[in-house]
Protein backbone atom coordinates (compact mmCIF):
# COMPACT_ATOMS: atom_id res chain seq x y z
CA UNK A 1 0.00 0.00 0.00
CA UNK A 2 2.97 2.62 0.98
CA UNK A 3 4.37 1.92 -2.65
CA UNK A 4 1.44 2.87 -4.56
CA UNK A 5 0.57 5.63 -2.53
CA UNK A 6 4.41 6.60 -2.96
CA UNK A 7 3.98 6.36 -7.08
CA UNK A 8 0.74 8.09 -6.80
CA UNK A 9 2.67 11.14 -4.96
CA UNK A 10 5.29 10.88 -7.05
CA UNK A 11 3.22 10.94 -10.36
CA UNK A 12 1.29 14.04 -8.96
CA UNK A 13 4.61 15.83 -8.75
CA UNK A 14 5.70 14.76 -12.22
CA UNK A 15 2.01 16.04 -13.62
CA UNK A 16 2.82 19.60 -12.21
CA UNK A 17 6.59 19.48 -13.14
CA UNK A 18 8.04 19.44 -9.92
CA UNK A 19 10.73 17.62 -10.96
CA UNK A 20 13.06 16.85 -7.57
CA UNK A 21 9.97 15.97 -5.83
CA UNK A 22 8.98 13.52 -8.68
CA UNK A 23 12.46 12.17 -8.69
CA UNK A 24 13.02 11.54 -5.28
CA UNK A 25 9.67 9.59 -5.04
CA UNK A 26 9.76 7.77 -7.83
CA UNK A 27 13.79 6.66 -6.75
CA UNK A 28 12.20 5.58 -3.50
CA UNK A 29 9.11 3.53 -4.99
CA UNK A 30 11.90 1.53 -7.65
CA UNK A 31 13.83 0.83 -4.60
CA UNK A 32 10.94 -0.73 -2.67
CA UNK A 33 10.04 -2.22 -6.02
CA UNK A 34 10.97 -2.13 -9.20
CA UNK A 35 9.04 0.58 -11.40
CA UNK A 36 6.80 -0.61 -14.25
CA UNK A 37 7.47 0.67 -17.61
CA UNK A 38 5.61 4.07 -18.10
CA UNK A 39 7.09 4.51 -14.87
CA UNK A 40 10.49 4.13 -15.79
CA UNK A 41 10.17 6.49 -18.38
CA UNK A 42 9.06 8.89 -16.14
CA UNK A 43 12.05 8.66 -14.07
CA UNK A 44 13.95 9.01 -16.76
CA UNK A 45 12.96 12.42 -17.76
CA UNK A 46 12.64 13.83 -14.04
CA UNK A 47 16.13 12.26 -13.43
CA UNK A 48 17.36 13.94 -16.79
CA UNK A 49 15.64 17.23 -15.57
CA UNK A 50 17.25 17.56 -12.64
CA UNK A 51 20.86 16.96 -13.99
CA UNK A 52 21.29 13.57 -13.10
CA UNK A 53 21.99 12.45 -16.67
CA UNK A 54 23.63 9.05 -15.29
CA UNK A 55 20.45 7.65 -13.64
CA UNK A 56 18.30 9.37 -16.49
CA UNK A 57 20.33 6.92 -18.92
CA UNK A 58 19.67 3.83 -16.92
CA UNK A 59 16.21 3.88 -16.38
CA UNK A 60 16.00 4.17 -19.73
CA UNK A 61 17.95 1.40 -20.87
CA UNK A 62 15.49 -0.22 -18.28
CA UNK A 63 12.19 0.72 -19.82
CA UNK A 64 13.48 -0.04 -22.76
CA UNK A 65 14.53 -3.40 -22.37
CA UNK A 66 11.01 -3.66 -19.34
CA UNK A 67 8.88 -3.16 -23.13
CA UNK A 68 10.68 -5.85 -24.95
CA UNK A 69 9.90 -8.23 -22.26
CA UNK A 70 6.47 -7.25 -22.31
CA UNK A 71 6.05 -7.23 -26.26
CA UNK A 72 5.66 -3.43 -26.92
CA UNK A 73 8.03 -2.83 -29.89
CA UNK A 74 6.81 0.70 -30.24
CA UNK A 75 7.58 2.25 -26.67
CA UNK A 76 11.20 0.47 -26.74
CA UNK A 77 11.12 2.17 -29.90
CA UNK A 78 10.70 5.42 -27.85
CA UNK A 79 13.15 5.03 -25.12
CA UNK A 80 15.45 3.91 -27.52
CA UNK A 81 15.24 7.02 -29.25
CA UNK A 82 15.37 9.11 -26.13
CA UNK A 83 18.21 7.01 -24.90
CA UNK A 84 19.86 8.46 -28.16
CA UNK A 85 19.14 12.04 -28.52
CA UNK A 86 20.94 13.48 -25.34
CA UNK A 87 23.85 11.37 -26.03
CA UNK A 88 23.82 13.19 -29.99
CA UNK A 89 23.51 16.34 -28.99
CA UNK A 90 26.15 16.70 -26.92
CA UNK A 91 28.59 14.59 -29.09
CA UNK A 92 28.77 10.85 -28.15
CA UNK A 93 27.66 9.87 -31.59
CA UNK A 94 29.50 6.20 -30.98
CA UNK A 95 26.76 5.14 -28.17
CA UNK A 96 23.95 7.68 -29.67
CA UNK A 97 24.23 6.23 -32.86
CA UNK A 98 24.12 2.44 -31.16
CA UNK A 99 20.64 2.89 -29.95
CA UNK A 100 19.53 4.45 -33.18
CA UNK A 101 20.68 1.46 -35.25
CA UNK A 102 19.12 -0.52 -32.40
CA UNK A 103 15.91 1.49 -32.74
CA UNK A 104 15.57 1.17 -36.77
CA UNK A 105 16.59 -2.67 -36.52
CA UNK A 106 13.22 -3.17 -33.98
CA UNK A 107 11.10 -0.84 -36.27
CA UNK A 108 12.45 -3.43 -39.61
CA UNK A 109 12.01 -6.72 -37.79
CA UNK A 110 8.16 -5.68 -36.31
CA UNK A 111 6.97 -3.86 -39.67
CA UNK A 112 4.18 -2.02 -37.41
CA UNK A 113 3.19 1.78 -38.85
CA UNK A 114 3.36 3.79 -36.07
CA UNK A 115 4.08 7.09 -34.91
CA UNK A 116 8.37 5.99 -33.85
CA UNK A 117 9.19 5.71 -37.30
CA UNK A 118 9.20 9.65 -37.76
CA UNK A 119 11.25 10.00 -34.60
CA UNK A 120 14.08 7.75 -35.91
CA UNK A 121 13.83 10.31 -38.99
CA UNK A 122 15.00 12.97 -37.21
CA UNK A 123 18.64 12.80 -35.98
CA UNK A 124 18.93 11.41 -39.26
CA UNK A 125 18.14 14.65 -40.56
CA UNK A 126 20.37 16.52 -37.76
CA UNK A 127 23.39 14.47 -38.81
CA UNK A 128 22.74 16.06 -42.60
CA UNK A 129 21.23 19.57 -41.83
CA UNK A 130 24.93 21.04 -42.64
CA UNK A 131 25.93 19.21 -44.59
CA UNK A 132 22.89 18.70 -47.23
CA UNK A 133 20.32 20.67 -45.58
CA UNK A 134 17.82 19.85 -48.77
CA UNK A 135 18.12 15.86 -47.72
CA UNK A 136 17.67 16.76 -44.54
CA UNK A 137 14.95 19.29 -45.59
CA UNK A 138 12.85 16.10 -47.11
CA UNK A 139 13.50 13.90 -43.84
CA UNK A 140 12.25 16.25 -41.15
CA UNK A 141 8.90 16.89 -43.70
CA UNK A 142 8.74 12.65 -43.40
CA UNK A 143 8.82 12.65 -39.81
CA UNK A 144 6.24 16.13 -39.79
CA UNK A 145 4.06 14.20 -41.96
CA UNK A 146 4.44 11.22 -39.97
CA UNK A 147 3.60 13.25 -36.64
CA UNK A 148 0.12 14.78 -38.02
CA UNK A 149 -1.03 11.83 -39.15
CA UNK A 150 -0.57 10.28 -35.57
CA UNK A 151 -1.27 13.46 -33.98
CA UNK A 152 2.00 13.48 -31.70
CA UNK A 153 2.85 17.28 -31.40
CA UNK A 154 6.05 16.64 -29.63
CA UNK A 155 7.26 14.87 -32.76
CA UNK A 156 5.55 17.57 -35.23
CA UNK A 157 7.59 20.53 -33.47
CA UNK A 158 10.49 18.02 -33.62
CA UNK A 159 10.51 18.36 -37.29
CA UNK A 160 9.12 21.37 -38.66
CA UNK A 161 12.02 22.70 -36.27
CA UNK A 162 14.45 20.61 -38.40
CA UNK A 163 12.63 21.95 -41.66
CA UNK A 164 13.03 25.63 -40.30
CA UNK A 165 17.29 25.14 -39.78
CA UNK A 166 17.42 22.86 -43.22
CA UNK A 167 16.21 25.93 -44.49
CA UNK A 168 18.25 27.98 -42.95
CA UNK A 169 21.33 26.31 -44.00
CA UNK A 170 20.22 25.55 -47.50
CA UNK A 171 20.04 29.89 -47.69
CA UNK A 172 16.27 30.56 -47.34
CA UNK A 173 15.85 32.51 -44.20
CA UNK A 174 12.43 33.81 -44.74
CA UNK A 175 11.34 30.50 -45.27
CA UNK A 176 13.23 28.99 -42.31
CA UNK A 177 12.33 31.41 -39.80
CA UNK A 178 8.48 30.75 -40.94
CA UNK A 179 8.77 27.03 -39.92
CA UNK A 180 10.79 28.03 -36.85
CA UNK A 181 8.04 30.11 -35.84
CA UNK A 182 5.59 27.69 -36.51
CA UNK A 183 7.30 25.61 -34.36
CA UNK A 184 7.74 27.98 -31.38
CA UNK A 185 4.01 28.77 -31.57
CA UNK A 186 3.42 24.60 -30.42
CA UNK A 187 6.01 24.94 -27.58
CA UNK A 188 4.22 28.30 -26.12
CA UNK A 189 1.30 26.55 -26.40
CA UNK A 190 2.37 24.42 -23.25
CA UNK A 191 1.24 21.38 -24.62
CA UNK A 192 4.33 19.50 -25.61
CA UNK A 193 6.43 17.33 -23.38
CA UNK A 194 9.41 19.12 -21.31
CA UNK A 195 11.90 17.46 -23.39
CA UNK A 196 10.78 18.63 -26.40
CA UNK A 197 10.00 22.13 -25.39
CA UNK A 198 13.67 22.35 -23.88
CA UNK A 199 15.20 20.74 -26.86
CA UNK A 200 13.02 23.61 -29.49
CA UNK A 201 13.46 26.41 -27.38
CA UNK A 202 17.34 26.44 -27.36
CA UNK A 203 17.68 25.02 -30.97
CA UNK A 204 15.56 28.40 -32.37
CA UNK A 205 17.22 30.61 -30.09
CA UNK A 206 20.81 29.34 -31.67
CA UNK A 207 19.06 29.69 -35.17
CA UNK A 208 18.28 33.58 -34.31
CA UNK A 209 21.79 34.08 -33.15
CA UNK A 210 23.40 32.76 -35.90
CA UNK A 211 20.67 34.56 -38.42
CA UNK A 212 21.63 37.89 -36.44
CA UNK A 213 18.08 37.69 -35.56
CA UNK A 214 18.36 39.94 -32.57
CA UNK A 215 14.43 40.84 -32.65
CA UNK A 216 13.31 36.97 -32.38
CA UNK A 217 16.40 36.12 -30.43
CA UNK A 218 15.26 38.49 -27.55
CA UNK A 219 11.40 37.60 -28.21
CA UNK A 220 12.12 33.78 -27.52
CA UNK A 221 14.91 34.19 -25.03
CA UNK A 222 12.37 35.47 -22.78
CA UNK A 223 10.18 32.78 -22.93
CA UNK A 224 12.44 30.53 -22.30
CA UNK A 225 13.77 32.32 -19.47
CA UNK A 226 10.03 32.58 -17.64
CA UNK A 227 9.64 28.38 -18.72
CA UNK A 228 12.53 28.07 -17.24
CA UNK A 229 11.82 30.15 -13.87
CA UNK A 230 8.37 28.36 -13.93
CA UNK A 231 10.31 24.65 -13.42
CA UNK A 232 13.00 25.79 -10.17
CA UNK A 233 14.24 22.64 -10.10
CA UNK A 234 15.24 22.39 -13.83
CA UNK A 235 19.02 21.93 -15.01
CA UNK A 236 19.59 20.96 -18.71
CA UNK A 237 17.81 24.09 -20.34
CA UNK A 238 18.57 27.19 -17.68
CA UNK A 239 22.49 27.07 -18.71
CA UNK A 240 21.61 27.29 -22.06
CA UNK A 241 18.90 30.32 -21.44
CA UNK A 242 21.50 32.38 -19.21
CA UNK A 243 23.84 31.77 -21.88
CA UNK A 244 21.31 33.65 -24.13
CA UNK A 245 20.38 35.93 -21.42
CA UNK A 246 23.99 37.11 -21.21
CA UNK A 247 24.35 37.75 -25.15
CA UNK A 248 21.17 39.94 -25.10
CA UNK A 249 22.74 42.13 -21.89
CA UNK A 250 25.71 42.35 -23.42
CA UNK A 251 24.40 43.93 -26.42
CA UNK A 252 22.07 46.63 -24.49
CA UNK A 253 24.78 47.49 -22.13
CA UNK A 254 24.29 45.44 -19.44
CA UNK A 255 28.11 44.16 -18.95
CA UNK A 256 28.18 43.30 -15.23
CA UNK A 257 24.75 41.90 -15.71
CA UNK A 258 25.98 40.18 -18.99
CA UNK A 259 29.02 38.52 -16.64
CA UNK A 260 26.84 37.67 -13.54
CA UNK A 261 24.81 35.54 -16.11
CA UNK A 262 27.71 34.05 -18.44
CA UNK A 263 29.42 32.78 -15.07
CA UNK A 264 26.02 31.37 -13.49
CA UNK A 265 26.10 29.72 -16.83
CA UNK A 266 29.56 28.13 -16.36
CA UNK A 267 29.06 27.44 -12.98
CA UNK A 268 25.41 25.82 -13.52
CA UNK A 269 27.22 23.67 -16.18
CA UNK A 270 30.14 22.62 -14.94
CA UNK A 271 29.05 19.43 -13.67
CA UNK A 272 27.03 18.24 -16.77
CA UNK A 273 28.10 16.05 -19.41
CA UNK A 274 27.42 18.49 -22.31
CA UNK A 275 31.07 19.91 -22.82
CA UNK A 276 30.03 21.94 -25.68
CA UNK A 277 27.77 24.02 -23.79
CA UNK A 278 29.72 24.83 -21.38
CA UNK A 279 32.29 25.71 -23.98
CA UNK A 280 29.69 28.23 -24.92
CA UNK A 281 29.59 29.68 -20.88
CA UNK A 282 33.26 30.10 -20.87
CA UNK A 283 33.65 31.89 -24.25
CA UNK A 284 31.11 34.34 -23.37
CA UNK A 285 32.97 35.17 -20.36
CA UNK A 286 36.03 35.54 -22.08
CA UNK A 287 34.34 38.02 -24.56
CA UNK A 288 33.10 40.15 -21.50
CA UNK A 289 36.55 40.16 -19.70
CA UNK A 290 38.21 41.20 -23.16
CA UNK A 291 35.99 43.87 -23.78
CA UNK A 292 36.68 45.00 -20.36
CA UNK A 293 40.45 45.04 -21.09
CA UNK A 294 41.15 41.72 -18.95
CA UNK A 295 43.13 39.94 -20.61
CA UNK A 296 44.77 37.51 -18.77
CA UNK A 297 41.35 36.22 -17.33
CA UNK A 298 39.69 36.47 -21.15
CA UNK A 299 42.82 34.21 -22.31
CA UNK A 300 42.22 31.30 -19.53
CA UNK A 301 38.30 31.16 -20.67
CA UNK A 302 39.15 31.12 -24.23
CA UNK A 303 41.46 28.56 -23.49
CA UNK A 304 38.84 26.09 -21.33
CA UNK A 305 36.31 27.20 -24.05
CA UNK A 306 38.82 25.64 -26.52
CA UNK A 307 39.01 22.25 -24.04
CA UNK A 308 35.68 22.08 -24.54
CA UNK A 309 35.17 22.10 -28.26
CA UNK A 310 33.75 25.36 -28.66
CA UNK A 311 36.26 27.61 -31.42
CA UNK A 312 38.22 30.70 -29.47
CA UNK A 313 37.76 32.56 -32.82
CA UNK A 314 37.04 35.36 -33.36
CA UNK A 315 37.95 36.48 -29.94
CA UNK A 316 41.00 35.34 -29.04
CA UNK A 317 42.39 36.66 -32.29
CA UNK A 318 40.40 40.17 -31.40
CA UNK A 319 42.07 39.92 -27.77
CA UNK A 320 45.93 39.65 -29.39
CA UNK A 321 45.07 42.70 -31.79
CA UNK A 322 44.18 44.67 -28.40
CA UNK A 323 47.56 43.72 -26.84
CA UNK A 324 49.69 44.80 -30.25
CA UNK A 325 50.33 41.19 -31.60
CA UNK A 326 49.50 42.24 -35.16
CA UNK A 327 51.16 39.11 -36.56
CA UNK A 328 49.54 36.40 -34.43
CA UNK A 329 46.00 37.72 -34.73
CA UNK A 330 46.14 37.82 -38.78
CA UNK A 331 47.41 34.40 -38.61
CA UNK A 332 44.75 33.49 -36.39
CA UNK A 333 41.88 35.21 -38.35
CA UNK A 334 43.06 33.90 -41.44
CA UNK A 335 42.96 30.42 -40.52
CA UNK A 336 39.91 30.57 -38.71
CA UNK A 337 38.01 32.26 -42.04
CA UNK A 338 39.66 30.04 -44.26
CA UNK A 339 38.47 26.60 -42.19
CA UNK A 340 34.72 27.79 -42.20
CA UNK A 341 32.72 27.45 -45.48
CA UNK A 342 29.75 27.86 -44.25
CA UNK A 343 28.15 31.47 -45.37
CA UNK A 344 26.24 32.29 -41.70
CA UNK A 345 29.20 31.04 -39.49
CA UNK A 346 31.37 33.12 -41.93
CA UNK A 347 29.49 36.65 -41.02
CA UNK A 348 30.36 36.26 -37.68
CA UNK A 349 34.08 36.45 -38.43
CA UNK A 350 34.43 38.98 -41.33
CA UNK A 351 34.15 42.10 -39.44
CA UNK A 352 37.11 40.70 -37.22
CA UNK A 353 38.89 39.73 -39.87
CA UNK A 354 38.37 43.12 -41.91
CA UNK A 355 39.21 44.86 -38.73
CA UNK A 356 42.73 43.18 -38.25
CA UNK A 357 43.43 43.28 -41.36
CA UNK A 358 43.02 46.65 -41.53
CA UNK A 359 45.69 46.77 -38.36
CA UNK A 360 48.09 44.75 -40.35
CA UNK A 361 48.07 46.59 -43.48
CA UNK A 362 46.36 44.29 -45.72
CA UNK A 363 43.19 47.10 -46.77
CA UNK A 364 42.41 44.74 -50.13
CA UNK A 365 41.85 41.78 -48.24
CA UNK A 366 39.67 43.77 -45.27
CA UNK A 367 37.83 45.14 -48.50
CA UNK A 368 37.37 41.91 -49.73
CA UNK A 369 35.66 40.95 -46.34
CA UNK A 370 33.89 43.68 -46.11
CA UNK A 371 32.11 43.09 -49.49
CA UNK A 372 31.38 39.43 -48.35
CA UNK A 373 29.93 40.81 -45.37
CA UNK A 374 27.78 43.79 -47.24
CA UNK A 375 26.44 40.74 -49.36
CA UNK A 376 25.64 38.61 -46.84
CA UNK A 377 24.30 40.87 -44.97
CA UNK A 378 21.79 41.91 -48.04
CA UNK A 379 20.79 38.15 -48.74
CA UNK A 380 19.71 38.10 -44.89
CA UNK A 381 17.88 41.26 -44.06
CA UNK A 382 18.75 41.17 -40.53
CA UNK A 383 19.59 44.60 -38.84
CA UNK A 384 22.21 43.77 -36.69
CA UNK A 385 24.33 42.48 -39.53
CA UNK A 386 23.58 45.02 -41.62
CA UNK A 387 24.85 47.09 -39.07
CA UNK A 388 28.12 45.40 -38.62
CA UNK A 389 28.46 45.41 -42.38
CA UNK A 390 27.79 48.71 -42.45
CA UNK A 391 30.77 49.79 -39.69
CA UNK A 392 33.21 47.49 -41.18
CA UNK A 393 32.79 49.42 -44.81
CA UNK A 394 33.34 52.51 -43.58
CA UNK A 395 35.99 51.51 -41.44
CA UNK A 396 37.73 49.92 -45.09
CA UNK A 397 36.58 53.44 -46.76
CA UNK A 398 38.51 55.68 -44.68
CA UNK A 399 41.32 53.20 -44.89
CA UNK A 400 41.13 53.20 -48.43
CA UNK A 401 41.11 57.51 -47.82
CA UNK A 402 37.13 57.89 -48.87
CA UNK A 403 36.09 59.61 -45.88
CA UNK A 404 33.12 61.05 -47.77
CA UNK A 405 32.03 57.45 -48.68
CA UNK A 406 33.10 56.49 -44.83
CA UNK A 407 30.90 58.77 -43.65
CA UNK A 408 27.61 57.70 -45.52
CA UNK A 409 28.07 53.81 -44.12
CA UNK A 410 29.02 54.72 -40.61
CA UNK A 411 26.02 57.12 -40.29
CA UNK A 412 24.11 53.66 -41.65
CA UNK A 413 25.72 51.66 -39.00
CA UNK A 414 24.86 54.44 -36.13
CA UNK A 415 21.42 54.49 -36.97
CA UNK A 416 20.86 50.74 -36.63
CA UNK A 417 22.71 50.79 -33.33
CA UNK A 418 20.16 53.75 -32.00
CA UNK A 419 17.55 51.48 -33.27
CA UNK A 420 18.72 47.93 -31.48
CA UNK A 421 20.23 49.93 -28.28
CA UNK A 422 23.85 48.55 -28.99
CA UNK A 423 25.45 52.15 -27.14
CA UNK A 424 29.14 49.72 -27.32
CA UNK A 425 28.81 48.99 -31.24
CA UNK A 426 27.56 52.87 -31.26
CA UNK A 427 30.22 54.00 -29.97
CA UNK A 428 32.99 52.11 -31.56
CA UNK A 429 31.32 53.50 -35.34
CA UNK A 430 31.43 56.83 -33.71
CA UNK A 431 35.04 56.83 -33.08
CA UNK A 432 34.91 55.79 -36.84
CA UNK A 433 32.92 58.72 -37.53
CA UNK A 434 34.85 61.35 -35.77
CA UNK A 435 38.08 60.17 -37.80
CA UNK A 436 36.02 60.72 -40.86
CA UNK A 437 34.45 64.11 -39.87
CA UNK A 438 38.31 65.06 -39.04
CA UNK A 439 39.52 64.02 -42.40
CA UNK A 440 36.95 66.39 -43.90
CA UNK A 441 38.11 69.26 -41.68
CA UNK A 442 35.18 68.97 -39.62
CA UNK A 443 36.83 69.32 -36.76
CA UNK A 444 34.44 70.47 -34.10
CA UNK A 445 31.84 67.78 -35.11
CA UNK A 446 34.66 65.22 -34.90
CA UNK A 447 35.51 65.98 -31.13
CA UNK A 448 32.22 65.83 -30.45
CA UNK A 449 31.36 62.40 -31.70
CA UNK A 450 35.11 61.21 -30.02
CA UNK A 451 34.31 62.89 -26.82
CA UNK A 452 30.46 60.60 -27.11
CA UNK A 453 32.04 57.80 -27.77
CA UNK A 454 34.87 58.40 -25.22
CA UNK A 455 31.78 58.91 -22.64
CA UNK A 456 30.32 55.36 -23.41
CA UNK A 457 33.74 53.60 -23.04
CA UNK A 458 33.82 54.92 -19.43
CA UNK A 459 30.44 54.20 -18.74
CA UNK A 460 30.78 50.46 -20.00
CA UNK A 461 33.88 50.10 -18.68
CA UNK A 462 35.63 49.13 -22.13
CA UNK A 463 39.13 49.74 -20.95
CA UNK A 464 40.90 48.37 -24.48
CA UNK A 465 38.67 50.57 -26.16
CA UNK A 466 39.28 54.02 -24.25
CA UNK A 467 42.99 53.26 -24.60
CA UNK A 468 42.67 52.96 -27.90
CA UNK A 469 40.36 56.17 -28.30
CA UNK A 470 43.00 57.74 -26.09
CA UNK A 471 46.01 56.74 -28.35
CA UNK A 472 44.01 58.00 -31.94
CA UNK A 473 43.55 61.21 -29.64
CA UNK A 474 47.26 61.89 -28.81
CA UNK A 475 48.04 61.09 -32.82
CA UNK A 476 46.13 64.07 -33.73
CA UNK A 477 48.48 65.58 -35.88
CA UNK A 478 48.02 62.52 -38.33
CA UNK A 479 44.49 62.72 -38.03
CA UNK A 480 43.65 64.19 -41.54
CA UNK A 481 46.63 62.01 -43.45
CA UNK A 482 44.38 58.51 -43.65
CA UNK A 483 47.38 57.27 -41.70
CA UNK A 484 45.87 54.56 -39.07
CA UNK A 485 47.19 54.77 -35.53
CA UNK A 486 49.91 51.70 -36.67
CA UNK A 487 51.27 53.79 -39.78
CA UNK A 488 51.65 57.09 -37.48
CA UNK A 489 53.23 54.93 -35.18
CA UNK A 490 55.29 53.18 -38.07
CA UNK A 491 56.12 56.67 -39.89
CA UNK A 492 57.48 58.20 -36.22
CA UNK A 493 59.92 55.22 -36.26
CA UNK A 494 60.75 55.64 -39.63
CA UNK A 495 61.52 59.14 -38.66
CA UNK A 496 63.64 58.22 -36.11
CA UNK A 497 66.51 56.17 -38.63
CA UNK A 498 64.99 52.81 -37.67
CA UNK A 499 65.24 50.01 -40.11
CA UNK A 500 62.99 47.63 -40.74
CA UNK A 501 63.88 45.04 -38.76
CA UNK A 502 64.11 46.95 -35.85
CA UNK A 503 60.68 48.50 -36.40
CA UNK A 504 59.08 44.86 -36.09
CA UNK A 505 60.85 44.00 -33.41
CA UNK A 506 59.78 47.51 -31.46
CA UNK A 507 56.02 46.94 -32.18
CA UNK A 508 55.84 43.06 -32.19
CA UNK A 509 55.38 42.76 -35.91
CA UNK A 510 56.79 40.74 -38.69
CA UNK A 511 58.66 42.52 -41.02
CA UNK A 512 56.89 41.89 -44.17
CA UNK A 513 53.84 43.74 -41.96
CA UNK A 514 55.86 46.47 -41.56
CA UNK A 515 56.83 46.64 -45.25
CA UNK A 516 52.86 46.83 -46.58
CA UNK A 517 52.92 49.67 -43.74
CA UNK A 518 55.45 51.55 -45.47
CA UNK A 519 53.69 51.00 -48.48
CA UNK A 520 50.56 52.17 -47.67
CA UNK A 521 52.00 55.33 -45.94
CA UNK A 522 53.87 56.15 -49.15
CA UNK A 523 50.70 55.84 -51.34
CA UNK A 524 48.99 57.74 -48.61
CA UNK A 525 51.08 60.86 -48.01
CA UNK A 526 52.51 60.80 -51.92
CA UNK A 527 55.83 60.17 -50.51
CA UNK A 528 58.24 57.73 -52.77
CA UNK A 529 61.42 57.06 -50.00
CA UNK A 530 62.32 57.25 -46.54
CA UNK A 531 64.20 60.09 -46.54
CA UNK A 532 60.69 61.93 -47.75
CA UNK A 533 58.85 60.02 -44.93
CA UNK A 534 60.71 61.44 -42.46
CA UNK A 535 60.88 64.82 -43.47
CA UNK A 536 57.42 64.60 -43.87
CA UNK A 537 57.14 63.31 -39.72
CA UNK A 538 59.60 66.08 -38.63
CA UNK A 539 57.07 68.80 -40.40
CA UNK A 540 53.81 67.20 -39.24
CA UNK A 541 54.75 67.43 -35.57
CA UNK A 542 54.87 63.60 -35.21
CA UNK A 543 58.46 63.06 -34.00
CA UNK A 544 58.65 65.72 -31.84
CA UNK A 545 55.60 64.31 -30.23
CA UNK A 546 56.40 61.04 -29.80
CA UNK A 547 59.62 61.70 -27.97
CA UNK A 548 57.74 63.88 -25.80
CA UNK A 549 55.48 62.12 -24.31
Amino acid sequence: MDVVVELERARDAFACQAWSDAYTALSQADREEPLAPDDLVRLATAAYLVGRDDESVAATERAHHAYLGLGATAPAVRCAFWAAMPLLLRGETARGGGWLARAQRLLEECGLDCVERGYVLVPQGLRRVHKDPRAAYALFGEAAAIGERFGDRDLEALARHGQGRALVYAGEPAAGTALLDEAMVAVSSGRLSPLVTGIVYCSVIEACEELFDLRRAQEWTAALSHWCSAQPDLVPYRGQCLIHRSHVLQMHGAWPDALDEARRARERLAGTPGRAVLGMALYQEAELYRVRGAFARSEEAYRRAGACGHRAQPGLALMWLAQGRVDAAAAAIRGALEETPDRLRRARLLAPYAEIMLAAGDVPAAREAADELTRTAAELDAPLLAAVAAHARGAVLLAEDEPGAALDALREAGGIWDGIDAPYDRARTRVLLGLARRRLGDEGTARLELDAARQVFRELGAATDLAGLDALTRAGPGGGTGLSPREIEVLRLVATGRTNHAIAADLVLSEKTVARHLSNIFGKLGLSSRAAATAYAYEHGLVARRWAE
